[in-house]
C-alpha cells in the first residue's frame, strides 16, 4: 500500500525538490501540494494523508501552529532553513527535521524513520541518480543497522531466505530482512526476471541457460517450472535464443 504524502511549503522550489525526491519511490503517492497552512488544513479535512512534509516558517500560520491545530495529525517531517526551530519540531513528535537545502541521503534517512514507525515497514527502496545523458538506479537496502546503497547494475541475483533476502554482487553478498516479492516489484522489470520462487536474476548477467537452470557468474541457479516460460520470453527479448 502506498503512503499518501502532502507537501506544505511557501517556496515553490522547496516543494519541487521534495517532489523530485519522492518520484524515486514507487511506494509514495503525493496527494497534495500546498503553499500555506490554511490550504493544508482544508486539504487534510478532505483527504487521508499518511505523511506530511511541513515547512515551519511560513507567512501567517506557521507549520508548528498548523500541527498543533490537528486532532489526528499524520506523521510529520519538518523542513526549514532555520536551525533554531529544531526543538519545536521534536517537541511536537515530528518524525524528523530536515534542514534546507535537503540532500537526497539525508532525505532517505528521514524516510527510513517513517518506515521504522510502520508495522509493515519496507527495508529497501529504489532511488535514482541522473548523470548527464543517463539514469542510474540504486537499491537502498537495510542491512543490520545501516542503509546500504547498491548500484542495481551490480546485482547478479537475489536469493530468498524465507523472511530474508540475499543480494549478490560481484564483490559482496548483503542479507536483509525483506520478502523477495517486495524486491521483485521494486526492481526495474526490463533488467531482472524471476526464475524461481527463491531467485531473481539480472538478465544481462545470464551467461548460459538450460531447460531448468541458468548460469550467472559461474553459479548455476535453478529455474522453476512455473517461471520457465516467462524467463524464455524475456531472454529472447534480450536477443538470446535457445538451441
Amino acid at each position: 500500500m502506498k503512503l499518501r504524502v502532502l507537501i506544505v511549503d511557501d517556496e515553490p522550489h522547496a516543494i519541487e525538490v521534495i517532489e523530485n525526491y519522492l518520484a524515486n519511490f514507487n511506494n509514495m503517492e503525493i496527494v497534495g501540494k500546498c503553499n500555506n497552512a490554511i490550504h493544508a488544513f482544508q486539504l487534510l479535512q478532505q483527504k487521508p494523508v499518511d505523511l506530511m512534509f511541513l515547512d515551519i516558517k511560513m507567512p501567517g500560520i506557521t507549520g508548528t501552529d498548523l500541527l498543533k491545530s490537528l486532532k489526528n495529525p499524520p506523521k510529520v517531517i519538518f523542513t526549514t532553513a532555520y536551525s533554531e526551530y529544531a526543538v519545536d519540531g521534536f517537541e511536537l513528535n515530528a518524525v524528523d527535521y530536515l534542514m534546507k537545502p535537503i540532500s537526497f541521503d539525508r532525505f532517505l534517512r528521514a524516510i527510513d524513520k517513517v518506515y521504522q514507525l510502520n508495522d509493515n515497514k519496507p527495508t529497501a527502496v529504489i532511488g535514482h541518480e541522473k548523470p548527464v545523458g543517463d539514469t542510474e538506479a540504486f537499491l537502498y537496502l537495510k542491512v543490520d543497522r545501516k542503509t546500504i546503497k547498491i548500484n542495481v547494475n551490480d546485482i547478479l541475483w537475489i536469493e530468498s531466505l524465507r523472511d530474508y533476502v540475499k543480494v549478490i554482487t560481484p564483490d559482496q553478498a548483503y542479507i536483509s530482512k525483506q520478502k523477495i516479492s517486495f524486491l521483485e516489484e521494486m526492481l526495474p522489470e526490463n533488467k531482472f526476471v524471476r526464475i524461481h520462487r527463491s531467485f531473481i536474476v539480472s538478465l544481462s548477467r545470464i551467461t548460459s541457460f538450460y531447460s531448468f537452470a541458468v548460469e550467472v557468474n559461474g553459479h548455476e541457479l535453478p529455474v522453476g517450472r512455473n517461471y520457465k516460460q516467462e524467463m524464455q520470453k524475456r531472454l529472447k527479448g534480450e536477443h538470446l535464443h535457445f538451441v
